[in-house]
């Protein structure tokens, strides 16, 4: 029976070996492999006999089965009998030599049959494949390869064979005239030279350890001497290559004399190829092999072709190389090893031949060159010993090429170089430089790739020759004493900066194993090398580039790390303290980043840390000899302005150290004549010299100052500068400008007491002739410097009795300044500075003229306020800090002026000064003035000194002016704007006679009002400007308030409308605080703003208008609800006010909202037109009364004085409502009102749709809101129920998340509610019964209705609407009976009987096979079943059971879902004596649910995952139901194969006896209509066959399940055919 079976399954399998799709494909040969590892001969046979039987399958197919073969055999070749073996040989061997055409796939499936069977028959096969390898008759090609491939798998076992088979070969190979063939005759002998080798190499091992060369050797030069001579004359490519690649391992086979003669010719043919073919892998390769094999014969040949070998090697070498492949490459290294063996015989011939390559001017050439002098110092390092000065020599001119493959070539030659101690000899160095030169190479040329785009960042010169440099001074112990002290060299030329962190940091790691050394080989002898760099040029070296320490990859840090190593060769006593304050430096730097880093605090660290190491030298003369240095190396940093302008500073610092006034004087001098005074950097570098210098040696600073001025340099400059008169003047004021600067940082540094008395006789003098100047960066400078100055004069403790004589010509020449500004921008700090100045200069005596001033005040606003607003844009980051400190000025100046007068008349004209710009009608104006205000006024109130009581007079104008500006529409206006009025109410109280630190609680809400003006929200700001007038009236003296209204009057019509409307509520709450003087203003008031009603829009008017239709509706309530309903539709704003007018008084409201209901339930909601045809679906128009009155009914509630009535009659504005939308889904507006809603874009028209439905539920949300049932309203929007109220689709979701909202935030009006709504169940429209019907099933989810004594009326209604007419009406009837099991399940069990009967009515409701009915029954029967009592649940358990089942299968994913899960629940619920009839349910069902879980639609699988688990206990498998809880839980993906396969070996193991039953079920869903699905059933059987025992096989009927798969092997879904084509392979299980 088993071979039978097994062929019968392997046929089955191999009929779709033709399948079209590739994975299919795959999954048949996989399936014949399992069968395979179960039955190897058996498989076997079945193939042998499928591919003798159908002899005219396609190659590809053939190729499958025997490569199929292949796999089988590899696995089992131990377990192959004799026979088998036979039969599997001579099957590949006929396939193999089937037709003379050469298919490549399908000969090399055959011979690698043939070859794995001969791992283990070697005997066998080599009989069968020699009885093809007859004498004198040319062989199949494929014979000949199964040799070669026998050959390399199993060279022991084939050896013995070769003197045979090359005896039988050699006369075939004359015979052979094709190509083709050619090439596997050379490809053979190629793997047989490979294979006899091998064994040669090892007859330790081999079977026959007499084996020598000699017995190959005479058949190898017989073949050599075929392919030498004639083979390798062919015009075929690949033919050459072939015979190439056979002559490299043929070589070491041929007997030496024969080698010996040959090679002359051997190797120019050889060489000969190179200009024949582009891939040169093999002619590299085998070439390498020739010359090891002529090495080992000791040739002497070789020296007579060596030269020839060398020109030919290296032009491989240098040919420019088009990719970075893999066999690219590897020939190159082929090429490479020739070199190495050619450097080993002959090294002085081949470096005489390589050196003068290196001097060619071609970059290929030398690069080449380059790489071949690398490979040979690193492999053939002994031979090259003797040659070092040689090599040294030979790399002067690759030295200075500019190429950068070139350069690169020579780094990685020196990095070889190094580590073979070439750098040790004389000349050594030269390499060392050009190294340091390569690191220095600018790094912007990482960016220019060149012309071939191959110089990547991360492969340039530069960074190959830092890691380079790196590598060699740690790694290369014999490298220490070439670098040190060497490399100190290269620290302070200029050339070298860009080198400077990677010398830094091997010039550390050096320093440290010279110090481990000891402190002699670590202490530099700076008398024995001239060229290496004193401790002062180290030192000033190494500060300034730590100046700017991120730049060049970190250069700072790595210099200070150099610098703290090096103390004991800067000065013996600086080691102590540099070990505890260097750690802090680079601690810093640590700390931040190159945008984080503050260069000024890091600059003054610095020099706070040079100061340190001056005091702790404490040497003038080290310090002169420092300072010396210092000036030395500034041309230095010409090209580099920061790193000069801290030099300046070091500089500086370092002369005010000094104790040698002489040389100070001298170096002091030397700067002022060498500097570049058209840099800005550095004149403000000089200047600050000049500063910092002058703190200890101020006059000698001044007199070197007057000295240059007078001197024949400043003199001389002055005469050349007017030879050239276009550039003479600008020249000049930028050493004019140099020198105030100087002055200035003079002035600032330098002691305050002897500052003064040199001021006007030294500093001032020379600035003031520079006054009349049109240069900018002039006039910066002086007033940069007069600041400077004039604070330094301040800070004098002499300053108050110092007459500064010149101080008001000084503070007009800087508002001249000021007003030569251009007033549309801020570009230069000139305004900034000059106000600073004008600052200090108010301070200074005299006192200012009160015109003086005036000027300056008001020049100084005009040049800031009339600024235009700062730009959001790039520029903005740039301008604002300027713009800042600007406005900071410009605030200290008026403070400084306000101290002067300090009355309240003085704060008077510094508002009036003001005023313009505190009501200019551009905002950005509007916040600089109260800025500025606040700033007045708080600084008036911290300084005030009130010595008697005197009225402040001006406070209701003060107040009237800035109250308004309490809602303006800039934020920070309104808040500036609280802060003067709180410090207006505060000077008052001052004024009164309180003290400073009093706390009056009226004026201290002002503080807390602030909040509210933050919010934007027009209601919440002019709320808090109405408690802000609060405030002020309790706190304005009565004489006050006239001054204030009037002004406050005055802003009614200011520019900001904001403003305008603070000032009606203010002035409102005034005179409803404080007084009725104006009572009779008040009918004029409002005739205007009724007027304005009309003309305008602004919103303070509108009170008065709606004040006036309250009272005419109090008398004519209905005459006023028609007219208005009259209005046109849709209602503009006025109309819409005035609706919201009559809800002021709930008696008139009341009415109103009666008379509303009446007229929206008089007419009937719509009616019916055809609009074309008479059988075409009628359209729904709206009526218009209702309409209009549903609109009004919006508009009342909308308003908040309405809400004590909507209480009242809440229940039937909720239902009318309520019905009012459902009886509008899908009504259209009339067509005159449809032009009209297309037409409305008028503003004064309302924003609200005018849609029927919209405007029904607008209304009930605006009761919602009104009557208290806000989070009704809130949690319905958060469901999106309003939206879909509106839809026909979701209306009756919509109603039901409406009813659920209510009963969670609204349940004590729902009787009232459900009162009213139950009479409407009877009504004539079927859309009115859906929505009340949906409306109370709802309610039942909720546990209000029991609380409230709803649920028996709800259920009595509910079931009598089981018999309506309507089917929407019928399902919502059961969707609430179920809605019981979550509102009352404590309920259920009372009425279980009722609640069974109507659901399983349900079931068998209509006759339609997806009724919806029988839908919402099956998913109520599922909540419910939990909670019945079993006696109730007995007598429908087997019906429903049985009536879902077909539901399983559905077409509608609803009703599978549904039917699913109600099994599940089923299941959980059957207790008891049940328990065993349902227990054939579940197997019944178990097949369909497992299948399911591939179901596409997801909410089928999760409830088939549910339905699983509630049915394995039902099957008492403990494993079973492990294997469940771990591989559906719910919201985790299930891996289905591991899953089935899991389910199935339990199944079989605990339940063998249902094999039958499950494959036939799976049978039936083999024509599934869903693809995941129908593949899963196979997948199932498949499993289930895996894990059943063999003796279950009766179970199964065989033939119809092979019958059913081999259909599913023809199945238009790849995937299914797989699965078949999987679970045929298991079936050999029942074999």
């Amino acid at each position: 029976m088993t071979r039978p079976y097994i062929k019968k399954l392997s046929f089955t399998l191999l009929d779709s070996i033709t399948d079209k799709d590739p994975v299919v494909q795959e999954q048949v040969c996989s399936a014949l492999c399992s069968l395979g590892e179960a039955r190897p001969a058996e498989t076997l046979h079945a193939c042998e006999e499928y591919l003798r039987q159908h002899d005219k399958l396609a190659h590809p197919y053939r190729t499958k089965i025997l490569r199929a073969m292949e796999t089988v055999l590899s696995s089992h070749i131990q377990e192959l009998d004799k026979d088998t073996a036979g039969i599997v040989i001579l099957l590949a061997s006929s396939e193999m030599t089937k037709t003379k055409e050469l298919d490549c796939d399908w000969q090399q499936a055959a011979s690698s049959v043939l070859v794995a069977v001969g791992k283990q028959f070697i005997n066998q096969v080599m009989e069968e494949v020699l009885n093809r390898f007859q004498p004198g008759v040319l062989p199949h090609p494929s014979v000949l390869h199964t040799l070669a491939s026998l050959s390399v798998s199993n060279a022991f076992g084939m050896v013995p064979f070769l003197p045979s088979i090359l005896s039988t070969m050699l006369p075939m190979l004359g015979m052979a005239k094709q190509d083709a063939l050619r090439v596997v005759f050379c490809c053979a002998l190629q793997h047989f030279s490979e294979s006899t080798l091998e064994y040669l190499a090892n007859l330790d091992q081999a079977p026959d350890p007499t084996v020598r060369k000699d017995t190959f050797a005479a058949d190898i030069f017989g073949a050599y001497d075929i392919l030498f001579h004639h083979w390798l004359q062919s015009r075929d490519a690949k033919l050459r290559l072939a015979v190439v690649a056979a002559l490299g391992p043929m070589s070491h086979l041929l007997p030496n004399e024969k080698l010996e003669e040959q090679l002359p010719k051997l190797l120019p043919a050889v060489l000969g190829l190179y200009k024949k073919h582009a891939e040169t892998f093999q002619i590299s390769k085998s070439l390498g092999q020739i010359l090891e094999a002529a090495v080992s014969v000791g040739s002497r040949t070789l020296e007579v072709q060596l030269d020839a070998l060398l020109v030919a090697l290296h032009a491989q070498i240098c040919v420019p190389v088009e990719s970075s492949s893999p066999l690219v490459m590897s020939s190159q290294k082929e090429v490479l090893r020739c070199f190495t063996v050619l450097a080993c015989c002959s090294p002085d011939r081949l470096l005489a031949f390589l050196l003068p390559r290196l001097d060619t001017s071609n970059e290929r050439l030398r690069v080449g060159s380059l790489q071949i002098l690398r490979h040979i110092i690193n492999s053939a390092a002994a031979q090259m010993e003797i040659k070092k000065p040689f090599i040294l020599s030979s790399m002067r001119l690759p030295l200075l090429d500019t190429n950068n493959k070139v350069k690169r070539a020579v780094v990685q030659v020196i990095s070889a170089m190094a580590h073979h101690g070439y750098l040790e000899q004389p000349g050594g160095e030269v390499m060392v430089e050009y190294i340091v030169q390569q690191c220095a190479l600018p790094p912007e040329e990482l960016e220019k790739p060149g012309l071939d785009g191959e110089d990547l960042a991360s492969d340039s010169v530069r960074a190959i020759s830092i890691r380079t440099l790196y590598l060699v001074s740690t790694t290369v112990d014999r490298m220490n004493s070439v670098l040190w002290p060497y490399l100190l060299e290269f620290l302070t030329p200029v050339r070298f900066t860009a080198a400077l962190t990677p010398l830094c940091r091997s010039l550390v790691h050096l320093a440290l194993k010279r110090q481990e050394a000891g402190a002699d080989a670590f202490l530099v002898q700076y008398n024995l090398n001239a060229n290496l760099p004193s401790p002062f040029a180290m030192t000033t070296r190494l500060l300034v580039v730590s100046s700017n320490p991120y730049l060049g990859d970190g250069r700072g840090a790595a210099s200070l790390r150099l610098l703290k190593v090096m103390h004991r060769n800067i000065h013996p006593l600086l080691g102590q303290r540099w070990e505890t304050t260097m750690p802090g430096l680079l601690e810093y730097l640590d700390e931040h980043t190159e945008e984080t880093l503050s260069l000024k605090e890091w600059e003054e660290k610095l020099l706070v840390f040079l100061r340190d190491t001056l005091t702790v030298v404490s040497d003038n003369t080290w310090i002169c000899q420092l300072s010396q240095e210092m000036c030395k190396q500034l041309p230095s940093y010409n090209g580099a302005p920061q790193e000069k302008n801290f030099l300046y500073k070091c500089i500086g610092t370092t002369l005010g150290a000094a104790s040698n006034k002489e040389v100070v004087r001298k170096h002091l001098r030397e700067l002022l004549e060498t500097a570049r005074y058209q840099e800005e950097a550095e004149q403000e570098g000089l200047a600050c010299c000049c500063g910092i210098c002058a703190i200890a040696h101020l006059e000698d600073t001044l007199t070197q100052l007057e000295d240059f001025v007078r001197s024949d340099m400043f003199r001389k400059t002055i005469s050349i500068f007017s030879i050239f008169k276009d550039r003479s003047e600008h020249e000049l004021e930028k050493m004019k400008s140099c020198l105030i600067l100087c002055y200035g940082h003079v002035a600032a540094q330098a002691p305050c007491e002897l500052v003064l008395a040199k001021v006007e006789s030294d500093i001032l003098r020379c600035m003031f002739q520079c006054f009349n100047t049109k240069d900018p960066a002039l006039k910066l400078c002086l007033v940069q410097s007069l600041c400077m100055v004039c604070q330094a004069m301040c800070s004098s403790t002499q300053a108050s009795s110092f007459q500064f004589s010149r101080k008001a010509e000084l503070v007009t020449q800087m508002m001249e300044f000021i007003r030569a500004e251009p007033p549309d921008c801020l570009r230069t700090p000139i305004r900034k500075k000059a106000m600073l100045a004008c600052t200090y200069l108010v301070n200074l005596e005299p006192v200012l003229e009160e015109q003086a001033q005036t000027d300056v005040i008001h020049g100084c606003l005009h040049s800031v306020m009339a600024l235009p607003p700062e730009p959001d844009g790039e520029d903005s980051t740039c301008q604002e800090p300027l713009y800042l400190d600007t406005v900071c000025a410009l605030e200290d100046l008026l403070t400084s002026l306000l101290q002067r007068n300090m009355t309240p008349q003085g704060l008077q004209i510094m508002v009036e000064h003001l005023s313009p710009w505190i009501k200019s009608p551009r905002g950005h104006e509007r916040a600089r003035a109260l800025g500025l205000s606040a700033c007045l006024l708080q600084f008036f109130w911290e300084h005030l000194h009130v010595s008697t009581l005197v009225p402040f007079h001006n406070l209701g104008l003060l107040v009237g002016l800035f109250a308004p500006r309490c809602a303006d529409t800039w934020p920070t206006t309104r808040q500036e704007a609280v802060g003067c009025v709180y410090s207006l109410l505060y000077l008052q109280l001052g004024y009164e006679g309180f003290s400073q630190d009093h706390h009056d609680d009226v004026a201290e809400r002002l503080l807390t009002l602030k909040d509210g003006l933050v919010n934007p929200d027009p209601t919440i700001l002019f709320h808090t400007c109405h408690s802000i007038a609060q405030v002020i009236a309790k706190r304005l003296p009565s004489d006050q308030l006239i001054s204030l209204l009037l002004t406050m009057f005055e802003s009614l019509g200011d520019p900001d409308k904001n403003c305008s409307r603070a000032s009606t509520v203010m002035i409102n709450c005034l005179l409803k605080e404080r007084g009725n003087v104006l009572l009779e203003k008040v009918p004029e008031i409002v005739s205007v703003l009724r007027a304005k009603l009309r003309d305008t829009q602004e919103e303070h008017i509108l009170p008065a208008a709606q004040h006036s239709v309250y009272l005419l509706a109090s008398q004519h309530c209905e005459a006023v609800v028609s007219s208005l309903l009259g209005s046109p539709l849709p209602f503009d704003s006025h109309t819409c006010a005035l609706w919201r007018a009559l809800a002021v008084e709930p008696s008139l409201t009341t009415q109103v909202l009666g008379l509303l209901l009446e007229k929206m339930s008089r007419d009937v909601p719509f009616k019916e037109s055809r609009t074309f045809l008479l059988g075409s679906t009628a359209d729904r128009v709206a009526t218009l009364l209702p309409l209009s009155a549903t609109c009004a009914l919006y508009e009342v509630l909308s308003a908040p004085s309405s809400g004590t009535v909507v209480l009242e009659l809440y229940p039937q504005l909720f239902v009318a409502l309520l019905l009012r939308v459902s009886c509008t889904v899908g009504v259209q507006l009339p067509r005159n009102l449809q032009g009209k809603e297309r037409r409305n874009t008028s503003p004064a028209k309302s924003a609200r749709n005018l849609d029927p439905c919209s405007s029904a539920v607008d209304a009930l949300q605006a009761l919602l809101l009104r009557g208290g049932s806000q989070d009704v309203l809130r949690c319905v929007e958060l469901e999106g129920g309003w939206e879909l109220l509106r839809s026909s689709a979701g209306h009756e979701d919509g109603v039901a998340q409406l009813a659920s909202s209510m009963a969670k935030y609204a349940g004590p009006r729902l009787p009232l509610v459900v009162k009213a709504l139950v009479c409407t169940q009877s009504s004539v429209y079927e859309i009115q019964r859906v929505t009340s019907t949906a409306f109370l099933a709802e309610l039942l989810s909720s546990n209000v209705v029991n609380d409230l004594m709803l649920l028996e009326p709800l259920l009595d209604n509910l079931t009598a609407r089981l018999k309506d007419s309507s089917a929407s009406v019928r399902r919502l009837v059961l969707r609430g009976l179920a809605n019981i099991a979550s509102g009352s399940p404590d309920k259920v069990q009372a009425h279980g009987p009722q609640l069974m009967t109507a659901m399983v009515s349900g079931l068998d409701d209509g006759d339609e096979p997806h009724s919806l009915v029988a839908l919402e029954a099956m998913v109520g029967l599922a909540r419910l079943l939990d909670l019945v009592e079993p006696q109730d649940l007995r007598v429908v358990l087997l019906h429903t059971t049985i009536r879902i089942r077909p539901f399983f299968d559905s077409e509608k994913v609803e009703f599978r879902t549904a039917s699913i899960r109600l099994f599940g629940h089923l299941n959980k619920a059957c207790h008891g004596d049940y328990e065993d009839i349902f227990l054939e349910q579940v197997v019944g069902g178990l097949v369909p649910l497992l299948l399911h879980l591939r179901d596409p639609q997801a909410s089928v699988a999760s409830a088939c995952k549910f339905a699983l688990c509630m049915c394995v206990p039902h099957l008492e498998c403990a494993e079973l139901a492990a294997a469940f809880h771990k591989y559906l839980q719910e919201g985790r993906s299930v891996h289905f194969g591991e899953f089935l396969n899991s389910t199935c070996k339990h199944l079989m193991h605990h339940f063998p006896d249902l094999l039958g039953r499950l494959v036939s079920t799976n049978l039936f869903y083999f024509k599934s209509s869903w693809d995941d699905v129908r593949a899963a059933a196979p997948m199932f059987t498949g499993f289930l066959v895996l894990h059943a025992e063999p003796e279950q096989k009766p179970q199964v009927d065989l033939e119809q399940l092979i019958a059913a798969l081999q259909l599913l092997l023809k199945d238009p879904v790849p995937g299914v055919r797989e699965k078949a084509a999987e679970t045929l392979g298991r079936l050999v299980k029942f074999a």
